[in-house]
Parts: structure tokens; sequence; C-alpha cells
């Protein structure tokens, strides 16, 4: 067990465990911005994607190479995706927690995600045929992620890259297209179980996260596109052994993506996102690239 004087130093520490745990057990969500999550494709197309990511947080610094799957189904004459996301991360950085010097060094995978995407109106479920002609104006959808706790963890570690609880997920959004723009809206709620085995056999607990973002995105004539990014989220109050050890979070952050096609079925990424408040101290910049291919659809 813990002493409370001793959980009481740790609080800063606590903060940047939570700050990893969102990163690489859902870096596509609890805290990062990604744009086109509501957009339609045809029936039967399968995405394949390779990515690297850095995110820094003072003197700490987190590298994820991450690859992912996606396929898309009929969702009830709607269509939607299921993807599979596995991340491999390495951890550094060093803190000091009352003169002691705290190395946050890890590397291993990190937990697996899971992801079920359906559009619930203005995304028709088409061939790519059928696809051609599609004019997207008003689509709404919803989705449910989560986390499995697969990642490799040390319960005498402080920070690991695996976050030995799972991360539960449901979203909902909209998103509008006028002209080459679309802009779009979504909300979405993390909902943690707990760690029994945090710093031997402490319970590690947190309240649930609530997330609000919005993307305005141009789409160019090559299909290439550009977003601007915010999100805002709130709640997340963390416990130990039942008692609270940090406030709620509150925390903005802005983005930008661009992906541009490089033939059919080839495109790279970019993206950004920079921390502009924290309440906790717990901002952070990250920065990405992925390539994607993919194939397939009903002819």
């Amino acid at each position: 067990m813990i002493s409370p004087f001793r959980l009481a130093g740790l609080i800063p520490y606590l903060v940047l465990i939570f700050f990893f745990a969102a990163l690489t057990s859902l870096s596509a969500s609890a805290q990062e911005i990604e744009a086109r999550a509501y957009s339609n494709a045809p029936i039967g197309m399968n995405f394949i994607s390779g990515s690297l990511a850095q995110a820094k947080s003072g003197s700490y610094t987190l590298n994820t190479q991450a690859i992912s799957t996606t396929h898309v189904l009929d969702v009830a004459g709607q269509s939607g995706r299921i993807t599979l996301l596995l991340p491999y991360s390495e951890l550094s950085g060093t803190g000091t927690l009352k003169g002691q010097a705290i190395n946050a060094s890890a590397e291993g995978l990190s937990d697996p995600v899971i992801k079920a995407s359906a559009n619930l109106y203005g995304a028709p479920a088409l061939t790519n045929s059928e696809f051609k002609n599609y004019q997207q104006d008003l689509i709404i959808g919803a989705s449910l992620a989560a986390s499995i706790p697969w990642g490799k963890y040390n319960s005498q570690q402080m920070v690991n890259v695996g976050a030995n609880r799972s991360v539960i997920q449901p979203g909902f959004g909209a998103s509008q297209a006028i002209g080459p723009w679309r802009l779009e809206l979504a909300t979405m709620a993390s909902i943690y179980t707990s760690n029994t085995n945090y710093m031997g056999s402490n319970t590690l607990s947190q309240s649930p996260l609530y997330s609000g973002e919005s993307h305005v995105i141009y789409y160019f004539p090559n299909t290439a596109w550009i977003s601007a990014d915010a999100t805002y989220f709130t709640g997340g109050q963390t416990y130990i052994n039942g008692l609270p050890r940090t406030g709620q979070q509150e925390n903005w952050r802005f983005g930008s993506t661009l992906s541009y096609p490089v033939d059919k079925q080839n495109s790279i990424r970019l993206s950004g996102t920079k921390g502009v408040y924290s309440r906790t101290d717990a901002s952070y910049n990250a920065m990405g690239i992925s390539w994607q291919f993919r194939w397939g659809g009903t002819p």
C-alpha cells in the first residue's frame, strides 16, 4: 500500500500517467483529434495504415508506431466500419519528486484498440459503381471503441506503455457538406475500468472523461483535403483506493490535418495538435505521419 503522504506527492505523476494512458490506449480517440470520423465509403472497401507519432509533455517523450486496418460494411442500409489498431510505444523522460529523479522509461506493445462505427443517416451503403455518383449532404453517425489491456505493464512502475485497464468510448457525431467544405461536430465519453495493480496492489480508478470536437475541412479538386481541428474535454478525476487524488481535468487542443493522395490507392497524411490550455498541467504537443493503402469494394 502507498502511504497518504507519498500519494500527495505523486499527484503530478498521476496526471502524467493519464496523459500517456490516453495516448497509448486510445491514440486516435480520448484526447486526440480525428477529422472525418463520420464519412461514407463504398461497401467492401478495406484500408490499412502505418503511422508514426510523437507526443511531448515537458521533458517526457512518447514515440508510437502503429498499424491499423479498417473494413467498410453495410449496417442496416447505411455504411459502417470496423477498425483494429495495434500500437507499439517507447516512452522516455526524467522528472523529480522531492529532489529524487524519476525515470519514466518504458517500451513495448501498447493496448490494442477495436472500434465499430455506423452512420445512421445520410451515408447509404453503396457499391463502387454507385458511389461514383454519391454527393454528401448531412451525415449523422455513432461509434463505440474499446482498448484491450494487453499492453506491457509493470505494477511496480509508475508509468507504463500499457494501462492495465480498459477504456470504453461511445461517440456521436455529424458532418455537413457545403460545396467543397465539410463542417463536423462530435462528442464522446471515455469510461475507465479500474487498475487493481497500481504500484503493487493499489486500485487506480478514474471518473469518465467527456469530450467535444469540431472540424472545418476543405477538399481540393484532386481529393486532397486539409482540416482545422479543435477539441475540449473535461472530467476524469482520479482516485487511489477510493480517495480522490487529482481534480477534474479541463483541456483545450487545436490542430490540423493534411491528407494527400499519391495515387488511387495510396495516400499520405500529416497531422499536428497543440495543447493550449490545461487545468491540470497535462498539456502536450503531438505530431504524426501515416501512409494509407486501400483496396476492394463491391463492384
